[in-house]
C-alpha cells in the first residue's frame, strides 16, 4: 500500500471526511433518481430506513486481509482499496438479488492497521459507489457503519433489500431446469492467475480472469427476473457451482445433474488461460467453471415449461433425490468448492 498520508497521523473525523461524501453524494443521487429508502445516512448514531415496501432480506459478509486478498500476489501484481470496495458490494449485493429482492442499502464496518493509508478509504468508498451503478444496483445506497483499527484489514458489509416474496433453497422440484446468470469460472481462473509467481505477458482473456476476481460482474437485476418468471430456487454462487449446488439439493431434498455440453460456452473460452497454467487445459478449465466461486452468478431452478429469462442459460435438470446431491452428466461427483474452514484454494476434480 502506498505510504502517503497514514490512518495513524489521522482522526477519526479526518478519516471519515475521506469517504463520507462519496457516500453523500451517491445517497442524493439515488433520491433524485425516486428512491426514498434511505431516510437519515451517515451522520448519525445509526441510519433510519423506510422499509415498508416489502420483505427485508439481510445478509453479511466479511473480507480478510490474506484470508480473502493479498494487498500482493505471488504473480507481483496488486489489490486496490476500490477493488475492496466493489467486491465488498458485489458479494453482498448478489446474496441480496439471489432472493429475488432490490438491494436499497448497505452499512459498513472497518478495521485497519493505523500504518493504512488513508486514500484507501477514498477508493473503498468510490468502488461501492460504483460497483452499485454498474451493476444495476439503482436504489442502493451506504447508509453508515463503523471505524476501528486491527492488525489487518478487515471489511464487513450488511446488506439490505426489499421483495414481495423471497426465493428460497427449499424450493427445487424434480424436473425442473437448472440455469445460471453470469459467468463461471473466471474469476477462479483470476485467482489461479493472481496466486501464480512468474506469470508471462497475459493477453486480454486472462486479463478479463483477474478483473473478474477483484471486481466480480454480478446480474444483479436477473434476480428480481428469475423470481418474477417463476423461479422455485436460487442463491448466489460464491463458493462453485458443485457446492452451491448441493445446498439447493440438500434443502430442496433432490439431486442437481450439471450437463457437461450445456457448460461448453463456459469451458471453451477458459482454455488458453488454463494452457499457462496446466498441460490439460481442458480438465482445469472444467475444474474452474464446476468449483470456481467468486463470479457471484445466480444459479436458479424453474419448472420445466417456464421460459427462462434471457440473462440465465440453461446447465442442468433436477432429478428425484440419489445418493449424491450433485451429479455431472449423471455421474456422482464429490461437491468440492470455497470452504472457509476447510482448504483456502479449491481441489482437483475427482477423476
Amino acid at each position: 500500500m502506498p505510504s502517503v498520508d497514514r490512518v495513524e497521523s489521522s482522526s477519526e473525523s479526518e478519516v471519515l471526511a475521506r469517504f463520507t461524501p462519496t457516500l453523500l453524494q451517491r445517497q442524493q443521487s439515488v433520491r433524485q433518481a425516486g428512491f426514498s429508502h434511505l431516510i437519515v445516512g451517515p451522520g448519525d448514531d445509526a441510519a433510519v430506513l423506510d422499509l415498508r415496501g416489502g420483505q427485508t432480506v439481510v445478509t453479511t459478509d466479511t473480507q480478510v486481509e490474506n484470508q480473502d486478498f493479498r494487498w500482493r500476489w505471488p504473480s507481483g501484481l496488486t489489490t486496490t482499496g476500490y477493488d475492496i470496495g466493489w467486491k465488498a458490494t458485489t458479494q453482498n449485493l448478489a446474496d441480496v438479488a439471489a432472493m429475488g429482492a432490490q438491494p436499497v442499502s448497505m452499512v459498513v464496518s472497518i478495521s485497519c492497521p493505523k500504518s493504512s493509508p488513508v486514500q484507501f478509504f477514498e477508493d473503498f468508498a468510490q468502488g461501492m459507489v460504483d460497483a452499485c451503478a454498474a451493476l444495476g444496483a439503482e436504489a442502493c445506497t451506504v447508509a453508515g457503519g463503523d471505524l476501528g483499527t486491527s492488525t489487518e484489514l478487515s471489511v464487513t458489509v450488511t446488506a439490505l433489500g426489499l421483495t414481495p416474496q423471497p426465493v428460497l433453497r427449499s424450493g427445487a422440484h424434480a424436473g425442473d431446469q437448472v440455469a445460471i446468470a453470469g459467468a463461471l469460472g473466471t474469476a477462479a481462473a483470476g485467482l489461479a492467475l493472481l496466486e501464480t509467481e512468474q506469470l508471462p505477458d497475459l493477453e486480454e482473456p486472462a486479463l478479463a480472469c483477474i478483473a473478474a476476481q477483484q471486481r466480480p460482474q454480478s446480474p444483479l437485476k436477473a434476480g428480481e427476473k428469475a423470481r418474477l418468471a417463476g423461479a422455485t430456487a436460487m442463491l448466489d454462487v460464491s463458493d462453485g457451482p458443485l457446492k452451491d449446488a448441493s445446498r439447493i439439493a440438500d434443502a430442496s431434498g433432490i439431486t442437481i445433474d450439471f450437463e457437461t455440453e450445456s457448460l461448453r460456452r463456459f469451458i471453451t473460452p477458459l482454455e488458453n488461460t488454463a494452457s499457462l497454467l496446466s498441460n490439460s487445459p481442458e480438465h482445469l478449465a472444467l475444474e474452474w467453471v464446476l468449483t470456481g466461486g467468486e463470479n457471484h452468478g445466480l444459479l436458479a431452478t424453474f419448472p420445466a415449461d417456464a421460459e427462462l429469462p434471457t440473462e440465465f442459460t440453461r446447465i442442468g435438470t433436477c432429478r428425484e433425490k440419489l445418493d449424491s446431491a450433485v451429479t455431472v452428466d449423471g455421474v456422482s461427483v464429490e461437491s468440492k468448492g470455497w470452504d472457509h474452514f476447510g482448504q483456502s484454494m479449491v481441489e482437483d476434480l475427482a477423476d
